[in-house]
């Protein structure tokens, strides 16, 4: 939430090591952003990088690392939370790594949820699932990764998510979470301010491939 309490604040950003998940950028859709190939002739596989980050709800805003995006949307469509979209759902099938699905599901008063599937060990067989609660609190953010730093096998984000300072306008925010990321591993950021009373929101992209910022 935006320092005055006026705003609510979502921000989600990728990162590539592979060419193959590299070649991405975020493209505005009418209720959200997806990713998509940033040059289709160097594409290897779809599968895992190519869905929706991004997806309005009513008045709700989906956030999610993978295409649990759509089934959390499905499930709310039936009246039904995002725990129970989730339990159907596991860490991504790509071992040894066992990528975690992370989610957030913003409501219209501010407050959120977070959660994480990963893998229970590195076997890959079973499925750890957190969800995690918050009050809109004005100035006050909390962040949740994927990955806890650097290994081979790549380790799975442990704890509560980081609380985060949220200062600054739109534009001084996006800035900050950008330059604060690896220039080697950054490729996009999608950082979106909504007003809990008008519901109109302002929201900024920053692709690296392209080297463009998109508003609105």
């Amino acid at each position: 939430m935006t320092p005055d309490g006026k705003s609510s604040v979502a921000v989600y950003f990728i990162m590539g090591r592979s060419a193959n998940s590299r070649n991405r950028v975020f493209a505005e859709e009418p209720d959200g952003i997806r990713t998509q190939a940033a040059d289709p002739a160097r594409m290897e596989d779809p599968s895992l990088i190519i869905y929706h980050p991004v997806r309005q709800m009513g008045r709700g805003l989906i956030v999610t690392n993978g295409d649990q995006t759509d089934t959390i949307l499905e499930f709310l469509k039936q009246g039904l939370p995002m725990e129970q979209a989730l339990r159907t759902r596991e860490f991504e099938p790509d071992g040894p790594n066992w990528t975690p699905r992370i989610s957030g599901l913003l409501g219209p008063n501010g407050s959120y949820k977070l959660s994480i599937l990963k893998a229970a060990d590195g076997t890959g067989r079973r499925c750890l699932r957190q969800t995690f609660e918050y009050p809109g609190q004005p100035g006050t953010g909390h962040f949740l990764h994927t990955y806890a730093g650097d290994g081979d096998p790549l380790p799975s984000f442990a704890g509560e998510p980081e609380q985060v300072a949220v200062e600054g306008d739109i534009d001084s925010l996006a800035s900050a979470v950008w330059d604060a990321l690896d220039e080697a591993n950054r490729i996009s950021l999608f950082v979106r301010f909504t007003d809990l009373e008008t519901r109109d929101f302002q929201q900024r992209i920053v692709n690296k491939y392209s080297g463009k910022e998109t508003q609105a």
